[in-house]
């Protein structure tokens, strides 16, 4: 049930699980509801991770999940979820390729018995949204980020993200900009905030072990406060903006991380490799590329920032921080207004700003241990009472029951 197919050979009706269910989404008498997810790939990301989680929730409602994507690291996590994997090329941009994956997924759905469809981006919409066309089937879009509009062409190619009989904003940011930049009908949209493992990012769960582990694993001594910057390595995300902070905080004091992978950026890696030793930062600001213990990354660290200049669709940095009690400081713009409380579980600069950045940095740097711990109590309250897993998976499964019902809907 669980192994990963290839859609270049013959798909053939797998045994669906048996269960009694109890879910929202509930099997009827004729087959098991089917739930597909389409994405480009399975590599490591929020719109990624985003889809494991669903299709966790989406078995664990008495319901079959189906997944298709080119494939990734996250493929396995899938499978372990108790949900199926199907290999397609529906990250390709060509055209060819795109219009072969309308026939290919039509298949898919057909002989699946696939009852909604679920697409969460652009290359994979153009074809997913045909498909579900031609099989009568109810389409949820989620749309994650802003896109560049560019020219005509660019606005069209990306409008297909509104074409969902339901389409989910992971922010209230994103539900503006569709409706200003596309005008799209405030009845279609449902903003559903990303979510946090809070089993996963609990304070009570990361070990000393672990963050004593990754201590040396970065060569960090003791006695030093962290500042993480988390995120790949891409202009937008304002790691110069942060170095440039660090050297007018003028601190020897304190160890400073970029943490995330460059992706094929080397120039950019050694741009920023270049501006920490022009500053005379060596010793203070380090690249540790890719993590795979985040939980254990925040606990190390004394404050989190979130530098980005452009704004982020949601940011789930920010959430995940907050969640393990670390306060943050983030750019104020983007899913950042929505995630930070001024002043209670951390702060908003403006975007770019060095100066701001530093004087923030300099304040959370200086707060008392009680200080501390109030923001500490008030980020986890936070981020439990709106940006859990949960919540994030319970609102999507009801927008799949209420595409079914308004498929079923006379008026509809």
């Amino acid at each position: 049930m669980n192994k990963s197919l290839n859609i270049n050979t013959d798909i053939v009706q797998k045994e669906r699980p048996s269960n009694d269910g109890g879910g929202n989404l509930a099997p009827n008498s004729e087959h098991m509801t089917t739930v597909l997810q389409v994405l480009p790939a399975l590599s490591t990301g929020g719109v990624e991770r985003s889809t494991v989680e669903v299709a966790e929730a989406i078995f664990e409602a008495g319901v079959r999940a189906l997944v298709v994507s080119n494939g990734g690291n996250l493929v396995h996590e899938i499978t372990r979820a108790q949900g199926e994997h199907i290999v397609m090329p529906v990250h390709s941009k060509n055209p060819f390729v795109m219009y072969a994956n309308v026939g290919r997924l039509v298949k898919l759905i057909k002989e699946n018995h696939v009852d909604v469809v679920h697409v969460r981006s652009r290359a994979p919409a153009w074809s997913t949204y045909f498909a579900a066309k031609q099989c009568g089937k109810p389409l949820v879009i989620t749309f994650h980020g802003t896109y560049s509009v560019g020219n005509f062409l660019k606005r069209k190619y990306n409008a297909i993200m509104t074409s969902g009989n339901i389409i989910i904003a992971n922010s209230r940011f994103i539900a503006g900009h569709m409706r200003r930049i596309y005008g799209v009908p405030i009845n279609k949209i449902r903003v559903i905030h990303r979510g946090v493992d809070l089993l996963r990012f609990e304070p009570k769960q990361v070990s000393a072990e672990r963050v004593v582990a990754l201590a040396n694993k970065w060569r960090l001594e003791d006695g030093f406060p962290v500042i993480m910057l988390p995120g790949r390595l891409t202009r937008w995300k304002g790691q110069t903006v942060f170095i440039d902070a660090i050297k007018q905080l003028a601190r020897r004091d304190i160890r400073c991380l970029l943490v995330g992978d460059a992706q094929g950026r080397d120039n950019y890696r050694q741009e920023l490799e270049n501006l920490v030793e022009h500053h005379g930062l060596g010793e203070i600001v380090r690249i540790v590329d890719h993590c795979d213990d985040m939980p254990a990354a925040y606990m190390l660290s004394d404050i989190v920032v979130s530098a980005s200049t452009d704004p982020e669709a949601f940011g789930r940095v920010v959430i995940e921080a907050q969640s393990l009690g670390r306060p943050v400081i983030s750019t104020a713009h983007g899913g950042a207004r929505e995630t930070v409380i001024e002043n209670e579980t951390g702060w908003l600069v403006p975007p770019g700003d060095v100066d701001a950045l530093a004087k923030k940095l300099d304040k959370a740097l200086n707060l008392t241990p009680d200080q501390r711990n109030i923001l500490s109590k008030k980020g986890i309250e936070n981020v439990h009472k709106r940006f859990s897993k949960d919540t994030m998976c319970a609102k999507t499964l009801d927008v799949y029951n209420e595409v079914l019902t308004l498929k079923k809907s006379p008026n509809s």
